[in-house]
């Protein structure tokens, strides 16, 4: 193949990359006939079943265990009566309010989604729905961490450590707290 051959089809290439590329279709693509355009079905259902969404990571990977995971791991923790009564009651409590505050965040995100179907936005109104809903996100998040902080008081040091070997996480900096809230450790308790 000459050389002006050569440099004619590298120029028709050339030419017809944006073309290729402008027509693949954007990720989004599909998308645009959800309910609620921000959120597909599955992220809903974790938000209606009370699901963690690794809200609490920071708690969970810095030692602080979640209720869920302690009553799956009970008899490997060798939880005591009393610990799987109160783990349970905080997971409950937990659960109940992470559903409540999850419907929430559904609505409000359907709310803004009218907003821009029925073309009603404003920069006033989405900065209010925009608020409201890093708000709730907010108080979604603190509804997990604060499950996790609470039963570090209900864990002995000792049970935290194996929830950490048992959970994947020991070897790494940070697995076990060195003081609970209020500068107690986690089985400062008495339980």
């Amino acid at each position: 193949m000459n050389t002006s051959i050569r440099l004619h089809l590298l120029v028709l290439v050339s030419a017809l990359a944006p073309l290729v590329h402008s027509a693949s279709p954007s990720p989004y693509a599909g998308q645009q006939s959800r309910d609620i355009k921000a959120l597909s079905s599955a992220e809903q259902a974790e938000l209606l079943a009370g699901k963690g969404m690794g809200l609490a990571k920071a708690a969970e990977l810095n030692g602080y265990p979640g209720p869920a995971h302690v009553l799956e791991l009970a008899a490997e923790l060798a939880l005591s009566t009393e610990q799987r009564e109160r783990t349970r009651a905080l997971w409950q409590a937990m659960h109940a309010r992470a559903t409540r505050v999850g419907q929430q965040v559904i609505d409000a995100e359907r709310e803004l989604d009218v907003l821009f179907a029925s073309r009603q936005v404003t920069r006033e109104r989405l900065a209010a729905q925009l608020d409201r809903i890093g708000a709730l996100q907010a108080q979604l998040r603190a509804v997990h961490l604060d499950a996790h902080l609470e039963q570090s008081l209900i864990l002995t040091p000792e049970q935290a450590s194996r929830y950490a070997v048992l959970r994947g996480y020991s070897g790494e900096a940070g697995t076990q707290p060195e003081h609970g809230p209020g500068g107690r450790g986690a089985g400062s308790h008495k339980h």
